[in-house]
Order: C-alpha cells, then structure tokens, then sequence
C-alpha cells in the first residue's frame, strides 16, 4: 500500500515534465518541506522503499536526497535513517502559489543601458549539477555529519554577537584559520586585518570595481575568461580590455593598448579559467612590473588551485614579491560547496581597513554562525584532509574522462594537459559550432558548455567544457557517449 508521501510526490511528479528525473523528484520533496506538507523532523522512507513506491530507479532517489542532503534540508542518523532538519538552509523561501500572469510587461525601455548589456551577456545555466556541468564540485562527498555536530555545537552556545551583522570584514576566527591554511597551502603571508570574508568571488569583484574604479576606467581581462567576472565590471561602468591567453597564460602586452594604463588586472596565473594554462615565472614578473609602472591592482583569482594531480603546487602570484600590489582572492564554492557562499579576499595593507569599511556599508555581512563552523572545520584539520580525499577522487575521474575522449576523439581533441581543477576542455574543430552543440547535449541530459562563448573577440577557439567533479565514474562512459552522439550528429557533413 502506498503511502500520502508517495501520493502526493506522484501527484507532483507527473504535474512536472520538464529536467531530469531526479532534479524533479528534488524538488517536489524541497517545495513539500517548505510548504509544511513534510514536517521538520519527520522522517524520510529509505531510498530503496521510496524508490519502489515510486516505480523509480534507487539511483534517482539517491541523487535526490543527496542534493536535499548537501543543501541542508535533509541529516541522516546512524542506524535511524534520513530526517527532515529542525533548521531551515540559509537563503530558503517558502514556494510561491500560482498566480495570475502580471497584467503588466516590462518595457524594454525600462532596463538600464547596463541592465539591458548585462542580460544579453548573462551566462547562468539553469543546471549546476549533472554529468558534465563545469565547476561544480561533488556536493554529494562533503561530510554533512561532521559539518552538522560542529555547527550544533556552536548553536548551544552562541553569543547575541553572532547573531547581528559582522564586523570588520568577517568572522576574526574564520580570519585567523584562512591566515594559518594560506601560509602554507599558498605561499600567502597575510594577517587576519587583511582579510575580508565575502560572499561569493562575484562580491568580491564588485566591491573592489566600486571603490577602485571610476567609470571608464580599464581593465585587463584574460581572453577567453569567466564571464562573470566581466559582467560584474562592466554593470559597474568599467570597460573590460581582452588580452590574449596561450600555453604560458596571459600575455601582457609590451606598450599599453591605445595609451591608457589599466586600473585592474584580473588573472588566474595558477589554473587559468577556462583553457588550464599556468602563467610563467617570466610573464608573472612582466605583470607584476607592469601593474607598479601603471598604479595598477592585480586581482589574482585563485579560483580552485587546491585541485592539482600531479607536480608540485603553484605558488600564489601574491607572494611573489614583498608588498606586492596584487588582491588575492579565494573560494569555498569550489573545495566544499557553492551554496556556502563563503570566499575571501587578501587586500594588501594599505587598502584593508578601508574596503573593510565598504563592505560593511554596502552588503551588511552576516552567516557569523556558519563562519565561526568553517574556522573550527580549518582549524580542526578536517578541510585539509577533505581536500585531500577530493583530489584523489577528481584525479580518478578525470583520467576516466580524457581516456574516453582519446579513444573516441584522438589527441586532437585533448589539448588541455593542466592535470588539474574541476574540468577540461575537449578542442573541436573551427569548423564545429560548440555552442549548438552544447544546446543539442543540454536538450538530451548532459550540460556542458561551450569555448567559444568565452572569448569577446572573434578570435576564438571551438571546444567544450567538461566538469567531471560531480559525476559519478559509472556515470561518466554513459554520458560522454550520449555528449559523442551529439557532437557527431552536429558535424558538418563532408
């Protein structure tokens, strides 16, 4: 007999048609646990019972509860099962009723000159899990029973200090863990005072492009780059300049394109986004010279360096040089999970106490609690040893990934030999369009994205991004030959 979870869960199944089978059945639980249909503290079937109730596959309620797991709706307890959390996940809202359609439509008028450029460049994809979503880390293997014990005991005995809006560019204890992790993770030698915890690199970004730019002013951006990190210069008024990225990383020009001297620079000389290569000792001393001869800042995007299989690791272009006039800024979306919303930036001292001031004044920082469990995480150790598990694993299924593509490819299509970080880049001929081919692969299960649409000049490279961190090794063949259909099928015939 079936149980009124399971008829409900059917009823909102079959109301939903649209994405994977288990991204839907994740939402129809999340949108019944916000709603109040599934209490807190109520306890969940076992995915075996769910899955048969449901004619599903144990695979697909598995990846559904490890999602609502991995975001806080879900804890399991040993030898009792998997329970819905007393405490609601940072950032969850209610589900919306139906409503009528709004009588009136937004004018295209209406948007900003920025605002319109902004969504015409928007990037986002509506899937940041699945074989082969790029940057996305495995959610599913950050150990959410540890995470949970040091959270609940700090609850017991929190201080009314944390609960109000934080000070001084974030949790002192969060500060003081990043200081003691950098100096030997990165080669980073800081003090906690420089520190500002923010949330998200995109924050970050826009802090420092608000209180160090003037509208019109440059910026130097690798080509091809993260689009959202453009996006967030340009909504701040700041014209973006494209320089070139080959096998040693950027290239700094040799004389300053048309006369004007950047503001910023922004780089990944450790694993450069999206294409994997590593600056050279030559060009990270060119740019560094370069960035003091035009009063420029550095933004050094240290994105997911943690995450190298081979080699010895790369040092951090901050600590190349004493005083250095670079902005390291580094990540947890990557090494543990993006909806932690925990980065951090190192600002040189002459420019900390007064960006700390800014971001108070502008984004009103908060989450102290889950600071203060992220420091205790660092501090206890359980960061380094979680990282380490994550790259043997990423290292295991990255190799699954490039020998597929050689096999079925050749070597031609598998330039990228960074051996590191959370995804790599398959080369397509010139000829090939990626970005059809991405809409071809997105249409049959598999998201991935394509090269080209990283470039802002027409001279780009054809390829695709492949994340493999999030994709089970049994999951990965599966997928890459559905991705290998369609690519062919896009082929032009000859």
């Amino acid at each position: 007999m079936r149980s009124l979870l399971t008829d409900m869960l059917l009823q909102h199944l079959c109301a939903r048609t649209e994405g994977p089978l288990h991204r839907r059945l994740y939402d129809c639980i999340r949108l019944a646990i916000l709603g109040g249909s599934i209490g807190p503290g109520s306890r969940l079937p076992p995915t075996r019972d769910l899955a048969e109730e449901l004619s599903l596959s144990r695979n697909t309620v598995s990846a559904a509860y490890e999602q609502l797991l991995a975001e806080g709706y879900l804890y399991t307890r040993a030898g009792s099962g998997t329970f819905v959390t007393d405490h609601m996940p940072d950032g969850a809202m209610a589900p919306v009723q139906d409503q009528q359609p709004a009588s009136r439509r937004l004018a295209a008028d209406e948007l900003s000159d920025r605002g319109a450029h902004l969504l015409g460049r928007a990037g986002v994809s509506p899937h940041q899990w699945g074989a082969f979503a790029p940057g996305v880390p495995d959610v599913s293997s950050f150990p959410h029973s540890l995470w949970r014990r040091i959270h609940s005991r700090l609850i017991r005995r929190i201080k009314p200090d944390y609960l109000t809006y934080s000070r001084m560019g974030g949790s002192p204890e969060l500060q003081q863990a990043l200081v003691d992790y950098l100096r030997v993770a990165r080669s980073v030698n800081c003090t906690p005072a420089q520190i500002i915890i923010t949330e998200g690199t995109h924050q970050a970004i826009d802090l420092l492009a608000k209180m160090l730019c003037n509208p019109g002013d440059r910026a130097w951006i690798e080509e091809p780059s993260y689009w959202g990190m453009r996006n967030v210069l340009t909504i701040n008024g700041v014209e973006v300049v494209p320089i070139s990225v080959d096998g040693q990383g950027l290239n700094p020009p040799e004389t300053v394109i048309n006369g004007a001297g950047p503001r910023l620079i922004c780089v990944t000389p450790s694993h450069q986004y999206p294409t994997g290569a590593v600056m050279s000792l030559q060009r990270r001393q060119r740019l560094l010279a370069q960035a003091q001869e035009h009063n420029a800042w550095v933004i050094e995007d240290d994105y997911d360096s943690e995450f190298r299989f081979s080699g010895n690791p790369i040092p951090a272009l901050q600590s190349l040089i004493p005083h250095a006039p670079v902005i390291y800024i580094g990540t947890f979306s990557k090494t543990l999970y993006p909806g932690l919303r925990i980065s951090y930036m190192v600002l040189p001292d002459t420019l900390a106490a007064e960006m700390r001031l800014a971001h108070a004044e502008l984004y009103r920082g908060g989450h102290w609690i889950t600071q203060l469990a992220l420091a205790q995480f660092i501090a206890e150790g359980h960061y380094a040893s979680h990282i380490r598990r994550m790259r043997l694993l990423y290292g295991k299924r990255r190799l699954i990934l490039s020998r597929l593509i050689l096999q079925h490819l050749g070597t031609d299509a598998l330039r990228d030999d960074s051996n590191a970080g959370l995804h790599l880049v398959m080369s397509l001929p010139y000829e090939t369009d990626d970005v059809q081919v991405a809409l071809a692969a997105d249409a049959a299960g598999v998201y991935v994205r394509p090269l080209s649409t990283y470039y802002l000049t027409a001279h780009h490279k054809k390829g695709l991004l492949l994340g493999y961190a999030c994709v089970e090794e049994s999951l990965i063949e599966p997928a890459f030959m559905t991705l290998l259909a369609c690519l062919r099928a896009q082929r032009p015939s000859r």
